[in-house]
């Protein structure tokens, strides 16, 4: 008797061991998460509009002098400062100022003459030879040659200036982006040309609701994006003046020359516009939200890799970041990735 008791003893021993070990295989092993913290800062609501980009120089080149167009550089030429862009015909400003150069010459050999004459009639004068209006005459045709001089020189720095100006050279480095005449053209001063496009200096236009106007200042930094880049840049300048029309208030912001190469004048961009007063509150990162129909829940992960699973309000956010109000505080880590079937008080492995 003494040993079937013995027996089921051991028997029943083996059973629970055997359920034990069971139960220890049938655990799931932790799952996988990814989190991110909690962050106290400044979030304010804010809204995506369209802009387009813009050269702070697109001008137009005007001829300096009339004539004949000699030539002119093409559409799409790359130039740099000082380069040429327009050559006008010289040969008839170069004979004025051969005829020019040749009057003054004579202006100043009828000076000398006169100047001759003058000292002359004063020597007569003193002996009564010659009479003092002959002199008064003689003297002021001299002081009207030595006037004519100076006329002539005006004249001649008026065609140097103009055999200057027959040469348009590039105010800035940039594009020629449209040509409105052919070399051998006839034109008048100051008929369009050529256009130029400087490329280095770029700048985004945004019109933005007049009702945002509180919200937007100089110096505020706005997200920028496009072609899969984004930038955060300062508002360069700011016009307060609403268009009647759109009811929109423009503003300009200046564009790192590093994008120079990726962004053109006329793409549109992507800028992210504050449209209510920021205040600091507690923020997580959009994917850590769950929905569900009766609430949003976050999961928060404690010291010991442990699921709290805590309802939270959702109040103001950005493309990334929401604001929340719940049982969280600052530093706290919550899932953005795998939390959608954790269960409360479930062990997981943080990424």
């Amino acid at each position: 008797m003494l040993t079937i008791t013995k027996r089921l003893t051991n028997l029943l021993s083996a059973t629970v061991f055997l359920a034990g070990s069971c139960v220890a295989a049938e655990s799931p092993p932790p799952k996988p998460v990814k989190v991110d913290q909690v962050t106290e800062m400044n979030l304010s609501a804010s809204t995506d509009l369209m802009a387009t980009v813009y050269s702070r120089s697109h001008i137009q080149i005007t001829a300096g002098v009339n004539g004949r167009i000699e030539w002119l550089a093409e559409p799409g030429t790359l130039v740099q400062k000082g380069d040429a862009l327009v050559k006008m015909d010289l040969l008839p400003l170069k004979l004025m100022q051969l005829e020019q150069k040749a009057q003054l010459k004579r202006a100043k050999i009828n000076v000398r003459y006169l100047e001759n004459e003058v000292q002359r009639l004063q020597k007569l004068k003193l002996s009564n030879s010659a009479s003092q209006f002959q002199l008064d005459q003689t003297q002021s045709q001299y002081d009207l040659a030595q006037t004519d001089i100076e006329i002539a020189d005006l004249k001649l720095q008026q065609i140097e200036d103009q055999i200057q100006r027959a040469t348009v050279a590039a105010p800035f480095s940039g594009v020629i982006t449209e040509r409105l005449v052919r070399a051998g053209s006839d034109v008048n001063r100051s008929d369009l040309l050529l256009k130029i496009l400087d490329t280095e200096q770029l700048e985004v236009r945004l019109y933005v609701p007049i009702k945002y106007l509180a919200y937007v200042r100089k110096g505020h930094g706005l997200d920028i994006s496009a072609n899969g880049q984004l930038i955060n840049t300062e508002v360069t300048s700011l016009i307060p003046s609403a268009d009647p029309k759109s009811q929109t208030f423009e503003v300009r912001i200046n564009i790192p020359s590093h994008l120079n190469k990726s962004w053109a004048s006329g793409q549109l961009v992507k800028v992210t516009v504050p449209i209510q007063a920021s205040s600091r509150s507690l923020t997580v990162h959009r994917d850590a939200l769950i929905l569900r129909k009766d609430g949003t829940y976050v999961v928060k992960i404690d010291m010991e890799n442990t699921v709290h699973r805590l309802p939270v309000v959702v109040g103001n956010g950005t493309f990334e970041r929401v604001s929340i109000e719940g049982e969280l505080k600052h530093g706290d880590k919550v899932a953005i990735r795998g939390a959608e079937r954790l269960t409360q008080g479930q062990k997981v492995l943080v990424q």
